[in-house]
């Protein structure tokens, strides 16, 4: 199951979570400021554990690039 998802008519076509209107990017933001998935859980009983591990495994994908810097 795939659980990030796209749909250009849902917040503005950012990957959301299994089609609910639950972005990526807010879930990474709330890991960020040191929330603990147990809260996240809480605070959002539609998500799964599953879920968060997908939105970090999303991140690790999409930041493995290679960065120019200017001579």
């Amino acid at each position: 199951m795939n659980r990030i998802t796209f749909n250009p008519e849902q917040c503005g076509g950012k990957p959301c979570i299994r089609g609910m209107r639950i972005r990526v990017k807010d879930v990474l933001d709330m890991l960020a400021e040191g929330a603990k998935p147990d809260e996240i859980l809480a605070d959002f009983p539609d998500l799964e554990p599953e879920d968060i591990q997908a939105c970090i495994a999303y991140a690790a994908r999409y930041v493995d690039h290679p960065v120019l810097v200017g001579a």
